[in-house]
């Protein structure tokens, strides 16, 4: 089968490459799926570099989304039928013509949710409804979150919209306002303005900030830690610069702070099937209605893996790269 991969770690833009693998057999209580389409995700790219959480033995398939079509069974697989449009996340190797996926992982798709939507529907979506869950945030309060225009960010600011909580998105650079609002997103500020921060406590005003979520890193947590009401918790979801998080020790004394790592990937693991079917059931109706954009900014084939890589790294896109094979 054809499939975007890499014998080395390293710049994806440098190191990915189309070729081939054999196509894989699904083993027992997993399913193979011929992809469709397979999202670019900052952390496909982070594992490219061998700098996540999870590393893959050489040479790796890039893609860890992807939705499709059922096209073989392993044993003991129920519930599922060949035929049977999916999406899964949190796997291996969906940059190709095929992948597998634990049974018990792959989510079936209506007929009313798109291939584009399908195809990043879980990993990003789901992460972010995980993260709001994981906030406890109550109806009529503030989340503050930077990086807003990323697809997690994205996600964050209209699931919270849908449950009652305010959600305060700032982003770094001011076409990036119009960008969120085209779709729907309202209360984003710009911190390339000098005044964003007295921008962001006079639209807040007398609301409680119970959360901030951090995707940068560096002095940026700090300046979120300082717009927490008191209590509040800032959740450390990603680090944009890869720089430590700089944060003053007296903000997090008095406002009796507390910080926390978020990761995906662990808390899904954590959490009780049914409220994972929940969560998901939850997503599904969201994006059936339309109340859940999810943009594309391009579709490459997977010998234009490389391109790929570069395009889904380039700040101000317009949605995600998603990979076709």
């Amino acid at each position: 089968m054809r499939v975007a991969l890499h014998e080395q770690f390293g710049d994806p833009t440098e190191v990915l490459h189309g070729g081939e693998a054999p196509t894989p057999q699904p083993g027992a209580d997993e399913v193979r799926v011929r992809t469709v389409l397979a999202p670019i995700h900052n952390h496909d790219l982070w594992t490219v570099r061998g700098q996540y959480g999870y590393k893959p033995t050489l040479p790796a398939i890039g893609g860890s989304e992807g939705t499709g079509v059922i096209d073989a069974l392993g044993e003991g697989v129920t519930g599922l039928q060949v035929g049977q449009r999916v999406s899964a996340a949190s796997v291996h190797g969906t940059w190709a013509e095929y992948f597998i996926a634990p049974a018990k992982m792959v989510i079936p798709m209506p007929d009313s949710i798109d291939d584009n939507t399908a195809a990043q529907l879980i990993a990003m979506p789901l992460s972010a409804l995980m993260l709001l869950e994981f906030l406890q945030v109550k109806p009529g309060q503030w989340i503050v979150q930077n990086a807003a225009n990323g697809a997690v960010g994205k996600a964050l600011a209209m699931l919270a919209k849908a449950r009652g909580v305010h959600c305060l998105n700032l982003v770094r650079r001011d076409d990036g306002v119009a960008e969120m609002e085209a779709l729907g997103i309202e209360n984003t500020i710009s911190t390339a303005s000098g005044d964003w921060a007295k921008q962001v406590r006079a639209r807040v005003g007398d609301g409680v900030v119970a959360a901030a979520v951090d995707s940068v890193g560096g002095t940026a947590s700090g300046e979120l830690m300082k717009l927490l009401s008191e209590n509040g918790t800032l959740v450390s979801f990603g680090s944009m610069t890869g720089e430590p998080m700089q944060i003053g020790s007296g903000d997090v004394i008095f406002k009796q702070a507390t910080v926390k790592g978020f990761w995906g990937s662990k808390v899904s693991q954590a959490m009780a099937p049914e409220d994972k079917r929940r969560l998901v059931g939850e997503l599904l109706t969201l994006a059936a209605k339309g109340g859940l954009s999810l943009p594309v900014d391009g579709v490459h084939g997977l010998d234009q893996v490389a391109e790929a890589a570069k395009a889904s790294l380039q700040a101000g896109r317009n949605g995600k790269v998603l990979l076709k094979p």
